[in-house]
């Protein structure tokens, strides 16, 4: 698997700053930058280390600029954007850009060729920058500037923010920050010598995705060195660069050779060879999304357990989006021991009936303003029944989720925190106030743009699967099914009563004192789940407002562009963007959903696939475009819906991987 971009599409500056790459190494630590090699917002950078994995995220090695002097001609092949749109072109230079799990920079100037190879280790926070040097000409003087930093990932630094204790060593420097002196950073090279620079900061370097956010989008890095060296006249060499961040109590200094960043990079494309072998598609688009599915995939310290990243770069692992996302980075890719670890991840932080909805980056104790998480919960643990399907799995569920799940059908029926209960006819109702329970959560201060109080409609066709899977469970652990039975087709009536609106033909989006007939796409969670409430004919109505109605292309809008509150596009300052987020912004992963009820009203066939294939085209071309090889969490509604919020997002992965492998692949 291979993205390659030529020479020709990199010389434009101004679009391509925002095609972006990204990397991950297992624990929550990243890096990326844009496919030019010039940083474009604040999370970017060639290590950004997760100290208490996944979260504590640091970005402590931005990236490296190159320059060299050949035959009395010096050539500059640093790429940035400072204050006030100055360019440094640097990509004027480059013949290629190549994405394979790593990432791969392809210069050419005077008579050197070389390849610039970025990539991270699995499982450590560990950079590696690899050079293939090819020398047709003269003697080469090669000069690295490192920019180094240290700073929460999401936060900008100053020169005044930038203190350090420096040591440095023959082929090698240590910094040790001064408001965190128990970290260290090393970065060590293969050969050449450091010189000291005078000019000690990168100031005023200017991120064009900030600037677009409505902020100066100014960092600043700290240079201390260059590392100078020589390729020699019509040679070829290699050259590596190892940066290591980690706690100076477990901190070695470590020695490298040419080869050793090279050898970084081999073990990240074993393990990536290993996940297609593991995943056994020969498909190409399901081998991509296997692949960008792998981004998401963290150790969490604290459980000792696997966990989801909820989308890059800033998002930790959120409850509802990793149950969203579980059976297509997990289960569609064969990874059953992750898919496990996830589901006892979670069992653990079970408080109330609610599994966490997020972990905080700080560390601090788990949020549960969640209505829907704890439901989907039932979903994954479904899937993971009908994936591995062994009488271990078996076992495991009866011991280790099943009480979980128990508990939470309990809390539910009785009620329990944010105005989470089950009414008199069978519907849950949630949320009161200023609560945001729903995956529709913005909250401005006092200002909740989509509030859903009442019982909405996808909470409610999750509490119906929920209760079928109940009954399905109990039967399989010789408990009292006929009980999830009966409240379930209670369920079943009251929904079929309160929520369709013979008027839309489709269904309400929230059942309260008054219904909404505001046509959202979360309704069709209850034509795709595994346990139907609505007879056929039904179904086919809500698939077709959906389709007419909400799909853009690589997503379905949260609101139908008729309503006088459809938001086009999401862009601008944060209040502009929340008023945004779910009035008209089109996401991802709803595509999941869409393309199961759309082949299952229409008859799983191949030619019922083949149209449904058509629905992902957009998809296919869009793994081209914001971050190469993924799909961003969020679109605008209005055309030509470009890519926003997260360039890469779990559960966008999750559902296009899930849907294509159950519903389409299979018949084509």
């Amino acid at each position: 698997m291979n993205y390659h971009i030529n020479k020709e599409s990199l010389m434009d500056f101004d679009n391509n700053i925002r095609r972006e790459w990204a990397i991950t190494n297992g624990i929550g630590g990243y890096a990326g930058s844009s496919i030019l090699g010039a940083h474009n917002r604040t999370h970017q950078g060639y290590l950004i280390a997760s100290f208490h994995p996944p979260v504590s995220r640091y970005l402590v090695f931005s990236k490296t600029n190159e320059s060299f002097t050949q035959s009395g001609n010096t050539y500059d092949l640093t790429t940035a954007m400072h204050l006030d749109h100055k360019l440094s072109e640097g990509n004027k230079y480059l013949s290629g850009f190549d994405y394979d799990s790593t990432v791969c920079f392809s210069y050419e100037a005077g008579n050197l060729a070389f390849k610039k190879y970025i990539s991270l280790a699995p499982n450590e926070n560990v950079s590696a920058v690899a050079y293939e040097f090819d020398n047709a000409g003269d003697d080469a003087e090669f000069t690295i500037t490192p920019l180094m930093n240290f700073r929460e990932h999401s936060e900008s630094s100053t020169p005044v923010s930038l203190k350090f204790m420096v040591e440095a060593g023959e082929n090698y420097f240590t910094l040790s920050p001064a408001k965190e002196s128990e970290i260290m950073i090393n970065l060590s090279f293969s050969n050449g010598k450091l010189v000291e620079r005078n000019d000690r900061f990168d100031i005023n370097m200017q991120l064009q995705t900030e600037v677009d956010n409505e902020v100066d989008g100014l960092d600043c890095h700290f240079t201390p060195y260059d590392i100078v060296f020589t390729i020699p006249a019509h040679s070829k060499m290699r050259y590596s660069i190892v940066c290591k961040a980690g706690f100076a109590n477990d901190f070695n200094n470590i020695t490298i050779d040419e080869n050793s960043a090279f050898d970084i990079r081999q073990k990240q494309l074993n393990l990536t060879a290993k996940l297609i072998h593991q995943a056994g598609y020969k498909d190409e688009f399901a081998t991509q999304l296997t692949v960008a599915a792998n981004q998401f995939l963290s150790h969490r310290q604290s459980t000792g357990y696997k966990t989801i990243l909820a989308g890059l770069p800033w998002f930790t692992d959120w409850g509802r989006d990793t149950m969203i996302a579980y059976t297509g980075l997990t289960l569609c890719t064969g990874r059953f021991g992750e898919a496990r670890d996830i589901l006892l991840t979670f069992a653990q932080y079970a408080k109330d009936g609610i599994i966490p909805n997020m972990f905080p980056d700080n560390g601090q104790s788990p949020l549960y303003n969640t209505a829907d998480a704890s439901l989907w919960y039932f979903y994954a643990t479904y899937k993971y029944l009908k994936y591995v399907n062994t009488a271990d799995a078996y076992n495991f569920v009866h011991q280790k989720i099943y009480p979980v799940l128990t508990d939470i059908i309990s809390a539910y029926k009785c009620g329990t925190d944010f105005s989470i209960f089950m009414d008199k006819d069978g519907l849950i109702h949630a949320g009161s106030g200023l609560d945001q329970v729903t995956w529709m959560d913005v909250r401005v201060g006092d200002w909740v743009p989509t509030p859903r109080h009442g019982c909405p409609v996808e909470i409610n066709a999750l509490w119906y699967n929920a209760l079928r899977i109940m009954e399905f469970l109990a039967k399989e652990f010789g408990d009292d099914d006929k009980y999830y039975a009966a409240m379930a087709e209670h369920t079943k009536a009251s929904f079929n009563e309160k929520f369709w609106n013979e008027s839309t033909g489709c269904l309400y989006d929230v059942v309260s004192d008054e219904p909404d007939p505001t046509i959202r796409p979360n309704q069709i969670y209850a034509v795709s789940l595994p346990f139907a409430m609505l007879d056929s004919t039904k179904e086919a109505s809500i698939v077709k407002v959906v389709k007419d109605k909400l799909y853009v292309g690589c997503g379905l809008r949260s609101l139908d562009p008729d309503h006088k509150d459809y938001h086009p596009i999401y862009i601008g300052a944060l209040s502009k963007r929340d008023a945004a987020y779910h009035q008209g912004t089109a996401w991802g992963f709803l595509l999941g959903g869409f393309i199961t009820a759309y082949v299952k009203v229409n008859g799983a066939c191949h030619e019922t696939a083949e149209e449904a294939l058509k629905f992902l085209e957009p998809v296919k071309a869009h793994l081209w475009e914001n971050c190469i090889g993924s799909i961003s969490e969020i679109f605008d509604g209005d055309a030509p819906h470009h890519g926003r919020g997260c360039y890469a997002q779990a559960w966008s992965v999750g559902e296009v991987l899930r849907c294509y492998t159950e519903d389409i692949l299979p018949y084509l």
